[in-house]
């Protein structure tokens, strides 16, 4: 039942999910408005039920190899002297390049691919999808899935508006390439004006390292699409900062053509279906970049997806309603971001050396590594998932 399965969007759930109902049975179709892969991102952390899917995909030493071996936070003056360390690494967890991942991802999943293409409209009856695609003729599925991130065109088509669902929370980030030269080697490096952050990330593993940019503002209007007006975005919040080395981390970025800008938002639906459509990943549930949890929430959910149809024999009355409560109370948890973004955008002088002080003192990792433990030791148990029979 329910067998050709339409996923929109090659990111992290879409290949994931595409790889397991491959696995299950299903002959899922993955279509990609990019021309191909997309290779670039940011660091993306794999923890807890994320590392046993990966595990289970054959893929986790493959990802530790890739891993990019980043110790942590450093806090600098405009003098590039460190204020503050604080050690983010994880034993339990690993760390890689978001266009690493999705590339073994990729490499592992057998499924039909439609790149260059774009849904255009989605009609749906009793028996199936009819699909209608920029460029590809009009096909028949029988189930669709959204995977294609915050700004959802399959969520628009089958659910309505993103202004319905996307909540903003108050800040804009960039990251693009950038002088590696700029940053020390295996530390996130961050300077603080109120409202702004400006930073390098260097990876230990990685000859490239990446510029960040991220500032609070009220909602701006733009098109998420244009890399020329993010750029003058990016380019009137930081263009007259001449302190630290936000000058030069700023002209490395907006020369690269990857340059990546957006809201931090967070999106918030009360169901992720609507008959034989369905929504995974940042589409459904983005708890925004604050969170460190989207490859988390993204692997873990694919699986659920895909295990859950398995489960119900393709029957997608019964597996959407069991997806949605199995994996709703990890995406409500991971979405309360807490103290994040004041950590690392505080909005006044007097809450950055607050931040400063308290960064300083050694509870901190003892105080992160009790915490990774207790959510290690709440996690509920990833379910081993096989076919209706």
């Amino acid at each position: 039942m329910n067998e050709r399965i339409l996923i929109s969007g090659a990111s992290i759930a879409g290949l994931t999910l595409a790889h397991w109902l491959a696995r299950h049975g299903f002959k899922p179709t993955v279509v990609e408005r990019a021309p191909a892969l997309r290779s670039g991102g940011n660091g993306v952390d794999v923890r807890d039920n994320a590392v046993e899917v990966i595990e289970r995909m054959g893929l986790l030493s493959r990802v530790r190899e890739l891993a990019t071996d980043v110790h942590g936070m450093k806090f600098v003056d405009a003098d590039d002297r460190a204020v503050a360390r604080i050690d983010t690494r994880d034993p339990a967890s690993v760390e890689i390049m978001r266009g690493d991942l999705v590339a073994l991802l990729h490499e592992v999943t057998d499924a039909e691919y439609l790149f260059g293409d774009s849904i255009l409209g989605l009609r749906q009856d009793d028996d199936g999808v009819t699909v209608t695609f920029e460029h590809a003729p009009a096909r028949r599925f029988d189930l669709v899935v959204g995977a294609d991130g915050m700004h959802s065109n399959v969520r628009r088509l089958a659910f309505g508006t993103e202004e319905q669902f996307v909540q903003f929370k108050d800040h804009y980030f960039a990251f693009a390439d950038a002088d590696a030269s700029l940053g020390e080697d295996r530390w996130v490096t961050m300077f603080n004006t109120p409202g702004k952050m400006t930073g390098i990330y260097r990876s230990g593993n990685h000859a490239q390292a990446k510029a960040y940019f991220i500032f609070r503002s009220a909602p701006l209007k733009f098109d998420h699409r244009d890399v020329a007006e993010h750029k003058r975005l990016i380019g009137e919040a930081f263009g007259d900062d001449p302190s630290w080395r936000a000058a030069e981390l700023l002209d490395t970025a907006l020369a690269d053509p990857d340059f990546y800008f957006d809201a931090l938002g967070q999106v918030r639906m009360d169901s992720w279906s609507s008959g034989r459509i369905t929504l995974v990943g940042d589409a459904a549930w983005c708890a925004s970049p604050a969170s460190g949890a989207g490859a988390e929430l993204a692997l873990v959910g694919a699986y659920r997806l895909a295990g859950e149809l398995a489960a119900a024999g393709g029957d997608h009355r019964i597996a959407f309603t069991r997806y949605d409560l199995a994996h709703r109370p990890l995406v409500v948890k991971k979405q309360q971001i807490g103290p994040n973004v004041r950590l690392m955008v505080p909005k006044t002088e007097g809450g950055r050396c607050v931040r400063d002080v308290v960064a300083r003192l050694p509870l901190m990792k003892a105080i992160g590594a009790v915490e990774r433990r207790v959510q290690a030791r709440n996690a509920r148990p990833l379910p081993e998932y096989a076919p209706a029979r």
